[in-house]
């Protein structure tokens, strides 16, 4: 009798933490991509949030990526990817890229967000986006000799083919290390994608140290 209490009460005890515990599936919460898409540096674990500044579900997942990216061991490398399905949105991917060489991506990724959807800004013109630019310290002639530049066009051309050879539908997904695809949709989500990339990152950790030992 005494026995049985014993393994009731260690069931008790085990059923909350079994509840809680998730079993992510491939298939059914995240995509495997084949063929897997090329990293930018194999000495790290990739991680690419394609995102839009236009896009609203981009704009409340932001601020939740850029405190996960503060989590991250040394060995991930996090990183943004606008996605460019038409004519519109390079521009907006160039101001991005524009942000990333001028060395001021940190205050105007907030600012390009903000600008479109709570200010409204459609940021339809080339005029328009260097207006923003110069409004938040960057001088007209930095802006123009990096926005139109050969290296922006490049890098945007860039962002489309990857893109593309992730099989991204919509915005915000995520890719991890070139192999897997992330989407709200199927994580259930915002909070379970940055969930299920965690657990990926740790399935490319260790599929990298079974390799090495």
């Amino acid at each position: 009798m005494l026995k049985k209490l014993i393994v009731a009460l260690s069931l008790t005890v085990l059923m909350p933490l079994s509840a809680v515990a998730q079993e992510w599936r491939e298939g059914e919460h995240y995509d495997l991509i084949t063929p897997s898409v090329r990293t930018a540096n194999s000495n790290k674990i990739e991680v690419v949030e394609f995102f839009w500044y236009g896009c609203g579900h981009c704009y409340n997942f932001e601020p939740m990526v850029s405190q996960w990216k503060k989590t991250l061991a040394d060995d991930v490398e996090a990183h943004g990817s606008p996605a460019v399905w038409n004519k519109g949105m390079e521009l907006h991917a160039k101001a991005y890229y524009t942000a990333q060489v001028l060395g001021v991506l940190e205050t105007m990724h907030p600012v390009l967000f903000q600008a479109m959807n709570v200010d409204r800004k459609r940021l339809a013109s080339d005029d328009e986006i260097k207006a923003l630019f110069t409004a938040n310290g960057v001088s007209a002639e930095d802006f123009d000799k990096v926005y139109s530049s050969f290296g922006i066009n490049s890098q945007v051309r860039q962002a489309n083919s990857r893109a593309r050879a992730a099989k991204i539908t919509g915005t915000p997904e995520m890719m991890v290390n070139g192999k897997y695809r992330i989407s709200t949709r199927k994580a259930g989500s915002q909070a379970n994608m940055l969930k299920i990339a965690d657990y990926l990152i740790e399935k490319e950790r260790a599929s990298a140290s079974q390799k090495q030992s």
